[in-house]
């Protein structure tokens, strides 16, 4: 049964990709842009993990999970939020940054061995690549992570403590939550809680998917700026 939560986040990633992407296409602003290639890379993630569940270890489905959905996705969703908050100098130096190093992240995942029967729970982890290779996924997470929550929170705080756009508050707040989730889930996975990842990156991806949903519907003619 738990097979098949990877497959509902799927799902509510290509739902949120196209809900973005379609904003950018009427705005043509980089920060949904990006934030619309990281709801992508999160979508692959999640089918490369139901595709294991439902068919067995695959090298290239597992090395297309590891780059996209555990490495790369956080600092994407992150870069997003670099471009709607920081000065566009600084915003374009990070994303010079980050591209150059998923190029070198993907350089890596698809030149290491693999050993599969080292992997956790029976679960896709990490585990089957080297740990050279693993030790690139902290700092991409580390920065998309810092990027996305905070950048949520702090919106969160100035829109609550102007006591304007409220909507854009909780649509922050469930956003930053949502970032956090999968996070948990890997704690809880690595301490031996089967697809506690899985569930994670599920609700996870549902509660940004609601939170981006609550900050740019606010029901009323106010319009946003996103």
């Amino acid at each position: 049964m738990f097979a098949y939560v990877p497959l509902l986040s799927f799902f509510v990633s290509l739902t949120l990709t196209g809900f973005v992407l379609h904003r950018w296409t009427q705005r043509r602003r980089p920060h949904l842009l990006l934030w619309g290639v990281g709801a992508l890379f999160y979508g692959i993630g999640g089918f490369a993990e139901f595709y294991y569940g439902l068919f067995g270890w695959q090298p290239l489905v597992f090395r297309l999970w590891y780059l996209f959905g555990a490495i790369l996705v956080a600092a994407w969703l992150g870069q997003g939020t670099a471009y709607l908050l920081l000065p566009r100098q600084w915003a374009h130096g990070l994303m010079t940054v980050l591209l150059l190093g998923s190029l070198y992240a993907a350089w890596r995942v698809f030149t290491a061995p693999l050993a599969p029967d080292q992997m956790l729970n029976g679960e896709l982890s990490g585990h089957a690549l080297p740990a050279s290779v693993r030790l690139l996924t902290p700092f991409f997470n580390l920065y998309g992570t810092a990027l996305l929550v905070g950048g949520a929170a702090y919106s969160a705080w100035i829109f609550w403590r102007k006591r304007v756009l409220l909507h854009r508050a909780i649509g922050n707040v469930l956003i930053a939550f949502g970032a956090l989730l999968p996070a948990f889930g890997g704690a809880f996975s690595r301490a031996g809680i089967p697809y506690a990842l899985y569930l994670g990156e599920f609700f996870g991806i549902l509660l940004i998917f609601i939170g981006f949903w609550r900050a740019t519907h606010p029901g009323d003619a106010a319009a946003n700026k996103d």
